[in-house]
């Protein structure tokens, strides 16, 4: 079978999803394509966005959202929210000062790879529900040998060991990282540095094509084939998993045409504030879906009758928790097992969980969740939880993401495993707190104390983003609301403990992507940037990113449910806001800041704290010298009024 995939009809175009298909087409293949006409704005802007990208790139500025503000338009365009909406939730961020910028293909391939979680270069554990996703957008027609994207479809719910993985210790797994120890990334396939004949390159047989099919070959995952997003026409939207492996793709066509014909993307890591409910689905319970009677994919042209059940069992819990935040229930095949054959099925389940080897990894979180749908949750949260303690990494993976989709059944034992010697133990119990279990005192109090005392930088910085997801979910279901001032009085402390560090590729002299673990930090706390401003330095700091981060999700439901933390909290804000030299942390303070001043239910009574930020909130934002326009619009700030105070100063 083939492991490469493009639209094999040049005058065609990519099948573009429809909103009824998109989050059971994200739930299963991790990918959808809008198409231009259904963004709801004038298509001409996306012209006049390609053509001021090229004007600035001829005069050598640097491409951003504030530069061409047309951008924004996209972002905020109807049918970008409304998809969003479906696949993250309504009030959805985005991560400042990262990758939101253009990116142009050209001569070089990227390796197959997946990006890392926002905060950008920052390890953590990896969400299987969609709480974080990427948005890429094209201004122009992408021809299929204009360097399209190339990504693996149906690859988002497996992945590679990192823990004690060093060449996937930065965040961004690598399907191949002897590609980046060969020094292959550096070298042009095409253009006119090229070392290929012209004819190679054209019909992808060079060795650098090989390389990247042998790569999805030597998987042997369910599925998992090459896929190239194009043709597509001017202003189409692709949204992505940002579990999905993918790469950056070097163009096929006369180099001596890319100047004055470029291919431009966008590239927009979106997140997720509020969880789903029930009573946001219309339709209540989602109806079964026949998984794999759906026939051929038409975006991939992937036969899904392929898909086994470790496969599908997969999609089925995700397609229902984007619809209602819930646990499915027990898979229908084993409703009328006795109970017997239920515990001898759970021993085989148990035993597939153990498999070894990269190859096996659907297998093994295919069993977890087929564990976790069993019937019986007690027998499958004993045997998940055995394998929490297991020696292999990619067992205990397996476990972590089984219990989660037990639900909250398995608090018990996450919150054992927040006390266990294993470090690695302790990281996937406070996570798998925070995607789960109730917030109540027990469970606050535990990550809490991981938060404040754990040794390890990892599994503080995890503690810190399960705060947030704690506080969403409390949000959602109306159970722990009370709770959520005291999540945010943690998350200020941690703030004023914390500490930014020197960017583990600036102290390491080195590619981030070589950094090692240090004593004084046992994850990738990311790459430095500083903007070239004498405000800002190439520092990082996991724990204090994803604490802001979770702050961020926190503001976003108004200023009501943060309680006696409201004035802690904004004048917190204002200090990271005004002395961080942490850029990406500075990002988040204003976003936070942002959607206290314009975020709130319209039946919310305004606190005069509140109305005090909306006064100063400009003359605030205006302190910092850098300020991610993408993000603040998101956050409710008009574009107009980030234009007037651009113009101040």
């Amino acid at each position: 079978m083939s492991t490469f995939r493009i639209n094999s009809n040049p005058a065609s175009i990519l099948a573009y999803s429809t909103p009824e298909r998109l989050a059971q087409d994200f739930a299963s293949r991790g990918l959808v394509v809008l198409a231009p006409e259904s963004l709801g704005i004038p298509i001409d802007v996306h012209d006049r966005i390609y053509e001021q990208e090229k004007q600035a790139i001829s005069e050598r500025k640097r491409v951003t959202p504030s530069l061409i503000p047309d951008v924004l338009n996209v972002i905020n365009a109807p049918g970008v929210v409304a998809a969003c909406n479906q696949l993250v939730g309504e009030n959805w961020a985005i991560v400042p000062f990262t990758h939101n910028a253009s990116f142009t293909s050209g001569s070089r391939d990227q390796h197959w790879h997946k990006d890392d979680n926002g905060p950008y270069n920052s390890r953590k554990q990896r969400h299987h529900q969609a709480v974080q996703i990427e948005m890429l957008y094209y201004p122009q027609a992408v021809r299929e040998d204009m360097g399209p994207t190339a990504t693996v479809p149906y690859s988002h719910y497996w992945t590679f060991n990192h823990e004690e993985n060093h060449d996937n210790f930065a965040g961004a797994d690598h399907l191949d990282f002897n590609y980046q120890l060969n020094g292959m990334e550096r070298e042009p396939v095409s253009g006119p540095d090229s070392k290929y004949d012209e004819d190679d390159i054209v019909h992808r047989r060079t060795a650098h094509d090989v390389r990247m099919r042998e790569a999805i070959t030597n998987l042997k995952w369910p599925l998992v084939q090459s896929f190239e997003a194009a043709p597509l026409r001017a202003g189409s939207v692709v949204f992505y998993s940002h579990n999905t492996f993918h790469r950056g793709n070097h163009r096929r066509d006369d180099w001596r045409t890319w100047e004055d014909n470029p291919r431009f993307m966008w590239r927009f890591w979106l997140y997720r504030t509020t969880d789903p409910t029930l009573l946001s689905n219309d339709n209540g319970s989602p109806a079964e879906v026949r998984w794999n009677r759906l026939g051929v994919d038409p975006l991939t042209n992937i036969d899904l009758t392929e898909a086994n059940d470790d496969v599908t069992v997969i999609w089925r819990h995700h397609y229902h928790w984007m619809l209602t935040g819930q646990t499915p229930p027990p898979r229908p095949e084993v409703a009328a097992l006795a109970a017997e054959e239920r515990e001898q099925e759970a021993a085989r389940l148990s035993t597939q969980l153990h498999l070894k080897h990269d190859e096996a990894e659907p297998a093994r979180i295919g069993a977890a969740y087929k564990l976790a749908s069993i019937g019986n949750t007690a027998l499958a949260v004993k045997l998940l939880g055995q394998a929490l303690y297991n020696d292999r990494e990619s067992v205990r993976r397996a476990a972590t993401y089984g219990l989660t989709a037990v639900g909250p059944d398995a608090t018990s034992t996450l919150l054992e495993a927040t006390n266990a010697p294993l470090k690695w133990v302790r990281k996937a119990g406070v996570y798998g707190l925070g995607d789960v279990s109730p917030l109540n005192d027990e469970v606050l109090k535990a990550v809490v104390t991981c938060l404040e005392d754990d040794p390890s930088v990892y599994v503080r910085s995890v503690a810190a983003g399960t705060l947030g997801c704690l506080g969403r979910r409390a949000i959602a279901m109306g159970v722990g609301q009370s709770l959520i001032p005291a999540c945010l009085e943690a998350l200020v402390q941690s703030l004023g403990r914390e500490e930014n560090r020197l960017a583990m590729d600036r102290e390491q002299q080195r590619s981030i992507k070589f950094v090692r673990p240090t004593d004084e930090c046992d994850v990738c706390e990311g790459g430095g940037v500083d903007f070239a401003l004498e405000r800002f330095k190439p520092v990082r700091s996991a724990v204090r990113e994803n604490a802001l981060w979770s702050i961020v999700i926190l503001c976003s439901h108004g200023a009501t449910i943060t309680g006696t933390a409201l004035e802690p909290t904004i004048l917190t804000l204002k200090e990271v806001m005004r002395n961080d030299q942490n850029v990406i942390c500075v990002g988040f303070a204003m976003d936070a800041l942002n959607r206290l001043a314009n975020l709130r239910s319209q039946d919310e009574v305004v606190a005069s704290l509140i109305i005090d930020l909306q006064a100063n909130l400009l003359a605030i934002l205006k302190e910092s010298p850098a300020r991610s326009w993408e993000a603040l619009v998101r956050g409710g700030l008009s574009s107009s009024t980030l234009s007037e105070l651009d113009q101040l100063g």
